[in-house]
């Protein structure tokens, strides 16, 4: 399977893991929307996580040259609301990057609450430009959000990729642990943000976040 859940004392880990880059299409977007659903429903938080080395190595490049336009337009659509509901769940949310987060594996990330990489040679960042590619919404409404102004031009624009310690500069990450302390500390932040009242939690984060979600809901359809 591309990916699983596991629910412990209140705490899903959903891991991304296909075996390669964590590449995304429809498939994964819509078994990933599954998953959070049984997260929502069961947990108090939730950590993601990738395979050893990747966290996501963006959209699946192999199936988008054979796709119609309307299958990109639906793709782009999935990945809007996909990446939506992630930054407005009313779960804590922690990404534990495991590895490289590339192109739409960047913005996933941005839209995780926090973000924990692990030191190594580790590579982050949006490439669309040098591969010729106009950014939709919501990867520039996101990083908007989440990276440091000065470094918009050079990470959206200028298609500037990063290792782990200016990764965290720019934004993408939070803060990055050895790679033993990964999990446990991804799963000490839940466990403590977990106890935050989730009522306040999730209403607070929709209100701080809510034009940046109308922003990318309204070019739903669009594409």
């Amino acid at each position: 399977m591309s990916m699983t859940i596991n629910i412990t004392d209140d705490i899903a880990t959903i891991t991304l893991d296909d075996g390669k880059a964590n590449a995304i299409d429809w498939d994964w977007m819509a078994a990933f929307m599954m998953l959070l659903d049984q997260a929502e429903s069961e947990a108090k938080a939730l950590v993601i996580t990738g395979r050893k080395g990747v966290f996501s190595g963006g959209f699946n490049l192999k199936k988008l040259p054979r796709a119609s336009k309307e299958e990109l337009s639906q793709l782009l659509d999935d990945a809007s609301e996909m990446l939506c509901r992630i930054y407005e769940s009313k779960l804590p949310i922690i990404a534990a990057c495991s590895g490289h987060a590339i192109a739409m594996g960047s913005f996933f990330l941005c839209a995780c609450d926090t973000r924990i990489g692990i030191k190594g040679d580790y590579k982050f960042g949006a490439n669309e430009t040098l591969n010729n590619m106009n950014l939709p919404v919501f990867a520039v409404e996101l990083p908007r959000d989440r990276l440091n102004p000065h470094y918009m031009t050079r990470s959206l624009i200028q298609s500037e990729i990063y290792g782990v310690e200016d990764a965290i500069k720019a934004g993408y990450l939070d803060m990055a642990v050895e790679e033993n302390k990964l999990m446990k500390t991804a799963n000490g932040l839940a466990q403590k943000l977990a106890q935050l009242p989730a009522r306040a939690y999730g209403a607070n984060k929709k209100f701080v976040r809510g034009r940046t979600l109308k922003y990318i809901r309204d070019a739903i359809g669009s594409y």
